[in-house]
C-alpha cells in the first residue's frame, strides 16, 4: 500500500447557526485520486478550505507525511505541499501566463529587485512542458480559456512541488475534449506520487479517475471505499442517505396556450435569425457545444443585451423588451449560469434576494413593510426547502445548490409565467438536481412554461418535451422527446445535419 500523504482526523467546524464539519475524518495516499463527495452544503469545501488554511478548524488534527501539521494560512499550506484549485480561480487576469505561475516567486536579477523576464519565461515553460501543455508563457491570463486558466493553475501547484492537490469542481466549465486533456494531466501527476483531493458531482468521473470515494453527509463522515467495490446507486443512496428512485422526474402535462414566441433574433457577430415559441406547460431545452451562443439568446430576450433585429411575442402580444426591467414586467425571468456574479448579490441576505425583484409589491410610501417581506421570504424557504439557518443569513454563505433555490424563489415571488433557466443543475449535487426538476414540474401545473439551457444532455433528454439545438449562433434543428437521442442532439450541435420537429 502506498504511503499516507495526509491524515486528517476529528476535523470539527461551526460556523453561527450550523455545524459545519462533525468529527470527520479523511486520509490521501500518494499517488492516489481521492473523490470527496457528498450533496451541497455536506461540509466538503470547508474541509478542504481547512486543509488549505483558508480557515481554521475548531478541532481536530491534520497530518502531513505523518508529522502534525499546523495549517495556519494559505502560505503555510503551500509550504506544507498543499495546494488548492478552487472553483472561482485565483489568478490575475492582466498579468501573463508566467507571471501568474510564479507569483511573489519571481525570480531577480543578481541581487537586485528586478524581475529577470527571460528566467521567469523559461521556467514557466519548463513546468509546463513537464505537465506536457503547450502555451504561450507571454499571453495575458484574460485571453484564455476556461481549460487553460486551469492549467495555469495547476500549473502553479506544480511550480511549488505540492504533493498534494485540492480540486473543487475542475470539469464544471470544460468541454468534453478539455475533460479528456484535464484527465490526462491527472493521470501524469498521479504517476509521479502527487495525491489529489477531488470534488466533483459528475458520479461519472469518479468511476473514470477515482481510486477511492469519500461520501459525507450534514457536515459527517458517511464512508471511505475503494471506487471498484461501488455502483453510482451506491454513491447517490450514501449522499442522500435514501433512495432516489427518480433522477429526472419528468411530468408530461397537456401542452396549453403559446405564452413565448421569438422571431428572427439576430446579434449581430453572436447569434442570427433564431426563432421559437414556448408552450405553457412545457419545458423546452437549449443546447448546444460550448460557443454555440445559447446564453447569448436568452440574455438577449431578456434585455440584458440588445437585438440587432427580431420580435418577442408575451402571451400573442408582441412586446418591447430593452431592459431586463422591461422583461420582468411581461413576466418573463432568468436564473443566469453565473449565479454568483450575475444571479444574486453576496453581500445581502436570503430575504433580500429573494425580494429583490419585486420589491414594488411591499413598499407602502416609500418605506419596504419589513414584516411582509420576512414573511414572504420565510414562506419560500419553507415551501423551496431552502437550507438556511435564518432568511437574515448572507447568501453568500449558503451552498450552491441553495443559492440556486433562493434565485429561484425571487422569479417565484415576481409570478412570472415564462422562465429561463441558464445551466440550472451547475455545480448542484444529484439530490439537488432533483429537487430544482421537481420545482420546474410546480410551475409547469401553475401554467408556466420554461426554457431550460444545459449542456447535461441526460438531464435534456430526461426532463425536456422539446429540444432545440444551435450550432454557431444558429438554430441547427428541433427534435421532439420521441425522437431526441444523445446521437442526433450531437450531429446537429457539430453542424452535421438540419432536423426540424
Amino acid at each position: 500500500m502506498a504511503d499516507l500523504l495526509l491524515e486528517m482526523r476529528g476535523i470539527t467546524k461551526q460556523f453561527p447557526g450550523v455545524l459545519a464539519l462533525d468529527d470527520v475524518s479523511l486520509d490521501l495516499r500518494e499517488g492516489e485520486v481521492h473523490c470527496l463527495l457528498g450533496e451541497n452544503g455536506a461540509g466538503k469545501s470547508t474541509l478542504m478550505k481547512i486543509l488549505a488554511g483558508a480557515q481554521p478548524a475548531d478541532a481536530g488534527d491534520i497530518l502531513i507525511g505523518g508529522r502534525p501539521a499546523a495549517v495556519t494560512s494559505p502560505a503555510r499550506a503551500r509550504e506544507l505541499g498543499v495546494s488548492m484549485i478552487y472553483q472561482e480561480f485565483n489568478l490575475s487576469p492582466f498579468l501573463s501566463v508566467a507571471e501568474n505561475i510564479f507569483l511573489g516567486r519571481e525570480p531577480r536579477i543578481g541581487k537586485t529587485p528586478f524581475i529577470d523576464g527571460a528566467r521567469l519565461r523559461r521556467d514557466a515553460e519548463e513546468v509546463l512542458r513537464h505537465m506536457g501543455v503547450t502555451l504561450d508563457v507571454r499571453l495575458p491570463v484574460n485571453r484564455l480559456s476556461v481549460a487553460q486558466m486551469q492549467m495555469v493553475e495547476i500549473a502553479k501547484a506544480v511550480s511549488v512541488n505540492a504533493r498534494i492537490l485540492v480540486m473543487d469542481e475542475p470539469s464544471a466549465t470544460l468541454t468534453d475534449h478539455e475533460l479528456a486533456s484535464l484527465f490526462t494531466l491527472i493521470g501524469e501527476l498521479r504517476g509521479r506520487g502527487m495525491g489529489i483531493l477531488y470534488i466533483s458531482h459528475r458520479l461519472e468521473e469518479v468511476f473514470q479517475i477515482g481510486d477511492r470515494a469519500t461520501v459525507m453527509r450534514d457536515g459527517r463522515h458517511v464512508a471511505t471505499r475503494d471506487v471498484a467495490d461501488l455502483t453510482r446507486e451506491d454513491i447517490i443512496r450514501m449522499m442522500v442517505g435514501r433512495e432516489l428512485t427518480e433522477e429526472f422526474p419528468k411530468v408530461s402535462l397537456p401542452r396549453g396556450a403559446e405564452r413565448l414566441r421569438v422571431e428572427g433574433l439576430t446579434r449581430e457577430g453572436l447569434f442570427h435569425d433564431v426563432g421559437f415559441s414556448l408552450h405553457a406547460g412545457e419545458i423546452v431545452g437549449l443546447t448546444g457545444l460550448v460557443g454555440s451562443r445559447r446564453t447569448e439568446v436568452v440574455r438577449a430576450i431578456f434585455g440584458a443585451d440588445r437585438l440587432s433585429a427580431g420580435r418577442v411575442f408575451v402571451d400573442g402580444r408582441e412586446v418591447a423588451v430593452s431592459s431586463p426591467r422591461d422583461a420582468i414586467a411581461h413576466g418573463v425571468g432568468l436564473l443566469t449560469e453565473d449565479r454568483k456574479n450575475q444571479g444574486l448579490v453576496l453581500g445581502m441576505s436570503v430575504r433580500e434576494n429573494i425580494t429583490l425583484a419585486n420589491l414594488g409589491e411591499l413598499v407602502r410610501g416609500i418605506f419596504v413593510k419589513g414584516g411582509e417581506e420576512r414573511r414572504v421570504a420565510e414562506d419560500f424557504v419553507r415551501e423551496l426547502q431552502i437550507k438556511t439557518p435564518s432568511v437574515e443569513q448572507a447568501v453568500q454563505l449558503l451552498s450552491g445548490g441553495t443559492q440556486q433555490k433562493v434565485v429561484l424563489a425571487r422569479w417565484l415571488f415576481t409570478n412570472a409565467g415564462i422562465l429561463m433557466f441558464d445551466e440550472p443543475t451547475r455545480g448542484v449535487d444529484v439530490g439537488a438536481k432533483t429537487e430544482i426538476f421537481r420545482l420546474m414540474n410546480a410551475l409547469l401545473e401553475r401554467g408556466a412554461a420554461v426554457l431550460m439551457v444545459s449542456s447535461e444532455l441526460p438531464e435534456v433528454l430526461g426532463m425536456c418535451d422539446r429540444i432545440l439545438v444551435m450550432h454557431e449562433g444558429r438554430l441547427a434543428g428541433e427534435l421532439s422527446r420521441a425522437e431526441a437521442t444523445q446521437e442526433r442532439i450531437m450531429q446537429l450541435a457539430t453542424g452535421g445535419g438540419r432536423r426540424h420537429g
